[in-house]
C-alpha cells in the first residue's frame, strides 16, 4: 500500500468544495469494512482513503494548511495504512450505556492483546496493540485501541484463493469469533499482496 503524501491531500479550500462528496464516499466504503465482534465492539479496518479522511478533517478543523504542521498529522496517520503484509484497524468497545461501559471496560483490561484474525486454518494471528500509546491501566482498557495483524506470506496467498477467514477475542469478559465474509472480506483481501 502506498503512503498519503501532501500531494494526495486537497486543499482546505478545495476540500471545503468537495468534502460532503468527498464524505459521503468515504462513509461508504467504511461500511465495507467495519467488521462487529458481537454486540458490543468492532474492528474498523483501515487503509489509505479511510486515513486520508482522518487527515483531511484534521486539517480542516485545525486550520492546518503549512507544510510542517501537514507532515505532523501524516506522520500521525500514515503508520495506520496497512503494507500490504497486514490488516490494522481501530478496534472500539461500543456500549451505548455509559455505567454499562465503564464496568465492562475494568473487566476487559488486555483485550487488545487477545484480539485474532485466523485464516483458514494457520495459526491464529494476534494483535500487536497501540504502537504509538499504551491504552490500558490497572483498572481499565479503553475503549478504543489501534491494532495491527501481521500475516505470512503463505496466509495471504490462502486468503486470496478464497480460504476462510476468522477474527475475534479470547479475552474471558468478552470471547467472540466472527466470520468475514461477503463484501468486507473482499475489501480486506484487497489490501493484501
Amino acid at each position: 500500500m502506498s503512503q498519503l503524501t501532501r500531494e494526495k491531500l486537497y486543499s482546505l479550500e478545495d476540500y471545503a468544495v468537495c468534502r460532503e462528496q468527498f464524505r459521503a464516499k468515504v462513509m461508504e466504503h467504511k461500511k465495507l469494512r467495519r467488521l462487529p465482534l458481537g454486540d458490543n465492539a468492532a474492528l474498523y479496518f483501515e487503509d489509505e482513503l479511510t486515513m486520508q479522511y482522518q487527515v483531511q478533517e484534521m486539517l480542516r478543523i485545525e486550520k492546518i494548511f503549512e507544510a510542517d504542521g501537514i507532515q505532523e498529522e501524516l506522520d500521525v496517520y500514515n503508520p495506520l495504512i496497512p503494507d500490504g503484509q497486514n490488516l490494522k484497524a481501530t478496534f472500539m468497545i461500543e456500549f451505548p450505556d455509559i455505567n454499562e461501559r465503564k464496568a465492562a471496560l475494568a473487566k476487559m483490561i488486555g483485550i487488545e492483546n487477545q484480539l485474532f484474525i485466523q485464516v483458514a486454518e494457520f495459526e491464529k494471528v494476534y494483535a500487536i496493540a497501540n504502537e504509538d500509546l499504551d491504552r490500558s491501566s490497572d483498572e481499565k482498557t479503553s475503549s478504543v485501541h489501534f491494532v495491527r495483524f501481521e500475516l505470512s506470506p503463505e496466509m495471504i496467498s490462502a486468503a486470496k484463493q478464497g480460504a476462510s477467514i476468522q477474527a475475534g477475542t479470547e479475552h474471558d469478559a468478552y470471547r467472540v469469533e466472527t466470520r468475514i465474509e461477503g463484501e468486507i472480506r473482499r475489501s480486506l483481501v484487497g489490501d493484501l499482496h
